[in-house]
């Protein structure tokens, strides 16, 4: 049996095959492009922070971690140079006024008041001798000019009676005209010692107002010295709680160095710390609270500081409201600042990302679904939870909040 040579059959097998190779090309390719236009599976995100987007009034306030510190603080410093010899007093003891803390010791300045007393003593007692010489001599002037007055008022009648007896021819005229130069010369004398008389008064008190100057400057210098010897004994000059010594026994102070710290403890204020970039709207006079972890006390601000450190300022806070009984100098207590209230706004929790007055990213849920489509919002002016909605959200929407960094490259998720 011979086989018969059939090309046209060879030809239409070629055909075929080329035609099943392009059809597979391009299947894969179309399958291939089909894929690549597919989204990415949306990934399932557990435990997210979702929140509502609410309309009404919101509060603003700030937040800051502080301390309650004593409103009324006393330094004692050393008044004069000593050395410690006594503690008699330890750190939490209660004092009064007049309650010794510290008892110095300092044998020149005991000596100097002795010395100051004894020049007191002696300046009184030449105050005291100088008024006696001072009055004898006056008394003399005084006796003096009260004989010279005498003497004229004697000149003065007998010159008289000789100008009438002169008149009636029973006395010569020149006995008269004696008798009046007489009586005008006394008449100038008594002036004059009147005129000495009372300059003499004068002198006399101007000598005891410089004797005088001259015993009250000792007297001070007697009352400073005595002082000095009393500072010996470190009082607290207040009520209170003793709070710090920091001098030992045997150690030499100086006039100023503190010696003593002194605190009431019943009148106590907090001191926060709120972040310079949200203290700009701080003012003093806005209401505060201020938890204690055993309470929360009212308050408002006092004083904020001029300085930033290390990123925060200091803001002093009133307690206008009773402390706790638990509470102490140097407590840990979180101080909330209230800003201002806002009516009528959009607002929402704060998300973890996003700062005011910013256009962030946030993960809206589709209603009645469990998928988040990523939304630009645009954030307002916010608060320690709270943040005012400008744009992109509208009231009754439900965003995610936590931290969604590690799906950036997601524009949809799913939440659980």
């Amino acid at each position: 049996m011979v086989d018969i040579a059939r090309p046209d059959q060879s030809r239409k097998k070629k055909f075929r095959r080329i035609a099943y190779g392009s059809a597979a090309v391009l299947g894969i390719m179309l399958i291939t492009l089909g894929l690549s236009r597919l989204k990415p599976a949306a990934p399932t995100v557990e435990g997210a922070w979702i929140d509502t987007v609410k309309r009404g009034e919101m509060l603003r306030n700030v937040r800051g971690l502080g301390t309650l510190v004593p409103d009324e603080i006393r330094w004692i410093p050393a008044v004069t140079e000593g050395r410690v010899e006594r503690r008699v007093l330890e750190p939490g003891a209660e004092v009064k006024p007049d309650s010794v803390i510290l008892e110095l010791s300092n044998p020149d300045v005991e000596l100097a008041a002795l010395e100051a007393e004894s020049q007191l003593r002696a300046s009184e007692a030449s105050l005291t001798e100088l008024k006696v010489r001072l009055e004898t001599q006056r008394l003399d002037q005084m006796a003096n000019a009260a004989r010279v007055r005498a003497d004229f008022q004697v000149a003065k009648m007998r010159a008289e009676r000789d100008e009438t007896l002169a008149k009636q021819g029973l006395e010569s005229e020149l006995n008269a005209k004696l008798s009046r130069v007489q009586a005008d010369e006394l008449k100038n004398r008594d002036e004059i010692e009147g005129k000495r008389l009372a300059i003499a008064d004068e002198s006399v008190q101007a000598q005891l107002r410089v004797q005088e100057a001259n015993v009250e400057q000792r007297r001070a210098l007697a009352r400073l010295r005595r002082n000095q010897v009393h500072s010996l004994n470190v009082r607290a000059g207040i009520h209170g709680v003793l709070q710090l010594v920091p001098v030992e026994i045997g150690q030499r102070v100086t006039p100023g160095t503190n010696l003593a710290r002194v605190a009431q403890p019943e009148k106590l204020k907090a001191v926060v710390r709120v972040a310079e970039t949200q203290v700009k709207d701080v003012a003093i006079g806005q209401l505060a609270s201020v938890d204690t972890r055993n309470g929360t006390v009212e308050g408002k601000v006092a004083r904020i500081d001029p300085s930033v450190q290390n990123g925060t300022v200091a803001v002093d806070i009133t307690l206008t409201g009773p402390l706790p009984k638990s509470a102490r100098p140097d407590m840990t207590v979180d101080g909330t600042i209230e800003l201002e209230r806002l009516p009528d706004v959009l607002y929402v929790g704060r998300p973890a990302q996003g700062q005011a007055d910013s256009l962030v990213s946030l993960f809206k849920i589709q209603e009645g679904t469990n998928e988040a489509i990523r939304t630009k919002v645009k954030l307002g002016r916010n608060s320690v939870s709270t943040v005012e909605i400008v744009e992109g959200l509208k009231q009754g929407d439900q965003v995610v909040l936590s931290d969604t960094s590690a799906w950036d490259a997601f524009d949809r998720i799913k939440v659980k």
